[in-house]
C-alpha cells in the first residue's frame, strides 16, 4: 500500500485530558513541542569578555534547538515549522542581522567563529528542510498543498528568499538553486510577489538619490515641493550618514546580484520594471558622487576610508554583473537556445536596452570594460543575417565614444565553454568580498590584458607626485612600498590604492614591508663626467684639463681677412689692417658712447664728418670742398675754384643728380620746355 503524503496522513492517540483515543491531523498544532527558541544577535565587534560570553551563550542554545529540530521526524519538524511562532522569529532575526560575506571581518575570538560557522550550517540545513517537499518515498508532501503552506504561513517571502540568497549563495549554488527553484515552481505566486516587490527596490535607489542631492529621470511620481531646497550632497553629508548610505547601497546591490545568479528565471519580471534603463541611470548619477565624497573626505582613522572605498567598489562590480545577467538571460540566451525565427525579439530587446542606455557615458564604458559589447554585438550578428546593421553600428559608435579621453582597458569577459560562436557568458570566476581578502571587488583593477601597452618609466617630479597622491590618502605607507606598488600597477595611483585597500596586491608586494623607504640609489654617473658638448675633450674643456691657453679664447667675431685675388688694385696688406683698426677704434667708439642717454647733436655731427673724411681718404679721394664753396658772393672767384665748379657741375650724373641738367637742356632744345 503506499504511503500517503502527510497532508492527508490521519493520526490515532489518546486526549491527554480524557484519555480517550481520538484521530487528528498529521500536521495539527497540538502535535507541536512545547520549545522556545531565542532571537539571534551577530557576534561582538570587539573582544569584550562579556559580550563574548553573552553571544556564546547565545548561539549555544539558537544552536542546540535547530539540531533538536533537525533531527525531528518528517511529520513532527513540520508541525514544529508551522505552528512555532518562535521558531520562524529565531530564523528570521539570523536572516536579517547575519554578517555578510563583504562585510568587514572582525577580530573575534576564535570560539566565536566556530560557532557561528556551526550556527550558520544548521541555518541553512533548516531552511533546505523547509523547501523540501518530498524527503523520501514514506515521506512527502502534496506539492499542491507544499505551495500552500509555505506561502500561506510565511516560511518563505521575497525578502527571506533574497536573503538566502545573499548568505548562503556561496559555496552552496547548486543547492541553493535547486531550493530556490522548487519553491517557485511549487507556488508560482512568489512571481507576483516579486513584480511587487520590485518597485520598492528601484525605491532604494531613488532614496540614495535623494539623500546625495541627485535626481533621477522618473524617479519620483511626485513634484518636488517649492520651499523644499536641496542643500545636503555626499560631499558635506555627515560621515555617518554617508557610510549608511555606502552600506545601504552595497547590501542591496550585492543582495540583487545574489538573488539573480542564484535564480535567472527572475530576470523577466525585472526587466517588465525596466530594471536596466533604470539601474544605468541610478550608476551613472550616484557611483561618481559617491566616490568623489570619498576621496575628498577628511578621515581620523584611515580604515574608516578603506572600507568606505571597498564598499563602493563592490557596488560598483555588483551593479555591472546584474545588468549583464538581465541582458544575458533576456536576450542572449534565448536566442541561443531559439531557432533562427524566433529570434527576431529578443535581438530587438537587446538592441532597445542599449540603445536606452548610450546617454550613460560612464556606466556604458564600464560595463564595456568587464563584458564587452562588441562580443555581444558579434553573437547577433552571427545569428541573425537581417540586423539592422545601422543601429548596432551606433550602438558601437556610442561605446567607442565613451572611452575617448580614457585609457581604455581589455575586459576579462569570461567565456562559456558551452557556447560555442562567440557569445559572451557571465561565469563568476572571483571569490566573494570577505571569504578572501584578495577577493575582486574593484572594476577598474582587473582588466587590463595581455595585449595592454607596456608603461613608461615615471621620474622626477611626476614620480614625485604619484607618490604624494598615494601618500595623502594613506599616510601609514613608506614610500619605498608606494614606490614598489606604483612599478608594478604602470604608475596608475588609483590601481594601487584600490588594490592596497582591497588587500588585492600580488604576492611578491604582500610581503613587503608596508612602511619601508625608498632607497636613492647614487647615480653611477655624475654630471661632470657625463656631461657632453661642443668643447668635450678639446683644448678649452676645463672639466678634463687643469691648464686653458686663455691666448686662444676670441670673444665676438674674427676681422675677416680679404683674398689677395679680391682686392682692389693698389690695396696691399697693411692698408687693409688699417682699416680694419680703424673699424675696431669705431667699434670701442660706439661701446664708450653707448651708455650716453642723449648726446650733443653737433658732437655727433663732426664726429660723422670726421669718419667720412678719413673715409675718402682712405678711398684717395683728395676733393677739397672749401675750394667749390670758393669765397663770398661779390668778392670774385679764383682759377681753382672755377674749375671745381665746372667738374662738380659736368660730374652731377655719377651722384644723385642723374644728369639732370643734360636732359633738361634737351628737351628745352626740343621745344618741350618753353624758354
Amino acid at each position: 500500500m503506499p504511503a500517503l503524503p502527510l497532508d492527508e496522513l490521519q493520526l490515532t492517540e489518546r486526549d491527554p485530558k480524557t484519555g480517550k483515543l481520538r484521530t487528528l491531523p498529521a500536521l495539527h498544532p497540538e502535535i507541536k513541542a512545547d520549545r522556545s527558541f531565542v532571537l539571534y544577535k551577530p557576534p561582538p565587534a570587539i573582544r569584550d569578555p562579556a559580550l563574548v560570553e553573552e553571544f556564546l551563550e547565545r548561539a549555544k542554545f539558537i544552536a542546540d534547538d535547530l539540531n533538536w529540530l533537525l533531527a525531528l521526524p518528517h511529520d513532527k519538524f513540520w508541525c514544529q515549522v508551522i505552528f512555532d511562532e518562535t521558531l520562524q522569529k529565531c530564523l528570521d532575526s539570523y536572516l536579517r542581522s547575519a554578517p555578510r560575506k563583504f562585510d568587514a571581518l572582525w577580530d573575534c575570538h576564535p570560539e566565536v567563529n566556530e560557532l557561528q560557522k556551526c550556527l550558520h550550517r544548521s541555518v541553512f540545513l533548516t531552511f533546505l528542510r523547509m523547501s523540501t517537499h518530498k524527503e523520501s518515498k514514506d515521506h512527502f508532501i502534496t506539492p499542491s498543498v507544499f505551495g500552500k503552506i509555505i506561502y500561506n504561513n510565511f516560511l518563505f517571502d521575497i525578502p527571506k528568499i533574497l536573503d538566502l540568497c545573499v548568505l548562503f549563495g556561496k559555496g552552496n549554488g547548486l543547492l541553493l538553486q535547486k531550493m530556490i527553484g522548487n519553491i517557485f515552481t511549487q507556488q508560482p505566486s512568489y512571481f507576483s510577489d516579486l513584480d511587487e516587490t520590485l518597485p520598492t527596490v528601484l525605491q532604494v535607489f531613488n532614496n540614495i538619490l535623494h539623500k546625495c542631492g541627485l535626481q533621477c529621470e522618473g524617479a519620483c511620481a511626485e513634484p518636488q515641493k517649492l520651499e523644499e531646497k536641496v542643500s545636503v550632497t555626499a560631499g558635506n553629508m555627515p560621515l555617518q550618514e554617508l557610510k549608511d548610505i555606502v552600506l545601504y547601497l552595497c547590501d542591496t546591490c550585492t543582495t540583487l546580484w545574489a538573488f539573480l545568479d542564484v535564480f535567472p528565471l527572475a530576470c523577466q519580471t525585472f526587466q517588465k520594471h525596466e530594471f536596466c534603463y533604470r539601474l544605468a541611470s541610478f550608476y551613472e548619477l550616484a557611483i561618481p558622487e559617491l566616490e568623489s565624497a570619498i576621496k575628498k573626505r577628511h578621515y581620523e582613522d584611515n580604515s574608516v576610508f578603506a572600507d568606505l572605498w571597498r564598499r563602493i567598489s563592490h557596488s560598483r562590480k555588483k551593479m555591472i554583473e546584474v545588468f549583464h545577467i538581465l541582458i544575458n538571460q533576456v536576450c542572449l540566451q534565448p536566442i541561443l537556445e531559439s531557432s533562427c525565427e524566433n529570434i527576431q525579439p529578443f535581438i530587438e530587446e537587446f538592441l532597445q536596452i542599449f540603445t536606452s542606455v548610450l546617454q550613460e557615458r560612464r556606466f556604458l564604458r564600464d560595463y564595456d570594460e568587464l563584458f564587452p559589447v562588441e562580443d555581444d554585438v558579434s553573437l547577433l550578428q552571427q545569428a541573425s543575417s537581417a540586423l539592422d546593421e545601422t543601429r548596432t553600428a551606433y550602438i558601437l559608435q556610442a561605446v567607442e565614444s565613451a572611452w575617448e579621453g580614457v585609457d581604455r582597458k581589455k575586459g576579462q569577459a569570461v567565456k562559456d565553454p558551452a557556447v560555442s560562436n562567440g557569445a559572451s557568458a557571465l561565469v563568476e570566476s572571483t571569490p566573494e568580498d570577505g571569504e578572501h581578502p584578495r577577493a575582486a571587488c574593484a572594476l577598474e583593477d582587473e582588466c587590463a590584458g595581455a595585449a595592454a601597452a607596456p608603461i613608461a618609466c615615471v621620474s622626477g617630479v611626476e614620480l614625485e607626485s604619484l607618490i604624494s597622491q598615494v601618500k595623502d590618502l594613506l599616510p601609514d605607507l613608506g614610500e619605498g612600498f608606494i614606490l614598489a606598488c606604483l612599478e608594478e600597477y604602470g604608475y596608475d595611483t588609483e590601481q594601487v590604492i584600490n588594490n592596497i585597500l582591497e588587500d588585492k596586491l600580488v604576492p611578491y608586494l604582500d610581503k613587503l614591508d608596508r612602511r619601508m623607504q625608498r632607497q636613492l640609489k647614487p647615480d653611477p654617473t655624475p654630471l661632470v663626467s657625463s656631461r657632453c658638448n661642443v668643447f668635450q675633450n678639446d683644448e678649452f674643456d676645463v672639466f678634463s684639463r687643469d691648464a686653458v691657453d686663455v691666448s686662444r679664447i676670441q670673444k665676438g667675431k674674427r676681422p675677416f681677412t680679404i683674398p689677395q685675388v679680391l682686392r682692389p688694385k693698389g690695396q696691399d696688406e697693411g692698408q687693409e689692417t688699417e682699416e680694419e683698426d680703424e673699424e675696431e677704434e669705431e667699434e670701442a667708439e660706439k661701446e664708450r658712447t653707448k651708455d650716453h642717454f642723449v648726446q650733443d647733436p653737433a658732437v655727433l655731427r663732426e664726429r660723422a664728418e670726421a669718419r667720412r673724411q678719413a673715409f675718402l681718404a682712405r678711398k684717395g679721394y683728395k676733393h677739397d670742398s672749401s675750394a667749390v664753396v670758393g669765397n663770398a658772393k661779390g668778392h670774385g672767384q679764383n682759377r681753382e675754384t672755377v674749375q671745381e665748379r665746372r667738374k662738380k657741375e659736368a660730374n652731377k650724373s655719377t651722384r644723385a643728380n642723374h644728369n639732370r641738367r643734360a636732359m633738361a637742356d634737351r628737351k628745352r632744345s626740343k621745344g618741350m620746355i618753353p624758354s
